[in-house]
């Protein structure tokens, strides 16, 4: 059975839901651990809840990004994690830590990828009178918000929609599909070679396995 960690800053839903997930029987693999940079992030709760072994990593005490990272890193091989997974990890990797996972950290941003990279997804696509908005599961390079593609969902954007309203229609399609394509990895099915992402053997298109 692969092993997993989750990194979070904050409230954890999606690491819940990979939770639930799991305990279904839905995941074959299992998460050894989360990993936060704040110590008061709620998704700690969900995980002790669970009886998973968590760790904190604070900025302040360490001297640079790079220290941190890699006392993070040297506990994840600890660990013995094959698989890096970003729940919303409010913090930029270093290009030594991606590095050295190449290949086994993925992401979730709330936006379909390349459009609205960075913060603020929700409030940029209604201002620029989007008609859809959506989350993007990637791998992480050394770019931001900037890996292959594995998969993208899409929501609407109704013209009286307030930030809350796409986010919440967000957030529901982030529950189900980041789950399923931690499964994929932990399976065997998902793959990334030369940056590129492979499921079942098949390259995917630079949007990734689409779901309407």
């Amino acid at each position: 059975m692969k092993k997993f960690v989750v990194l979070i800053s904050g409230n954890g839903s999606n690491l819940q839901s990979i939770i639930d997930k799991q305990n279904l029987g839905q995941i074959s693999g299992k998460i050894c651990g989360v990993i936060s940079n704040k110590a008061d992030a709620y998704g700690l709760v969900r995980a002790k809840n669970e009886g998973i072994p968590t760790f904190v990593f604070s900025r302040k005490d360490y001297k640079s990004n790079l220290e941190m990272d890699l006392a993070i890193a040297e506990q994840i091989e600890r660990l013995g994690a094959g698989l890096i997974v970003l729940a919303g990890y409010m913090k930029i990797l270093t290009p030594e830590f991606i590095q050295r996972f190449e290949g086994k950290i993925l992401n979730i941003h709330p936006s379909l990828l390349p459009k609205y990279p960075g913060l603020n997804t929700y409030q940029r696509a209604i201002e620029a009178g989007d008609s859809e908005h959506g989350t993007t599961i990637h791998f992480v390079n050394e770019e931001v918000d900037a890996g292959a593609v594995v998969l993208q969902a899409k929501v609407p954007i109704y013209p009286d929609d307030e930030v809350e309203d796409v986010m919440g229609r967000v957030v529901e399609q982030e529950h189900q599909y980041y789950p399923l394509v931690v499964e994929w990895f932990c399976s065997g099915r998902l793959v990334a070679k030369e940056g590129k992402a492979f499921l079942d053997g098949r390259e995917l298109s630079i949007t990734g396995y689409a779901e309407e």
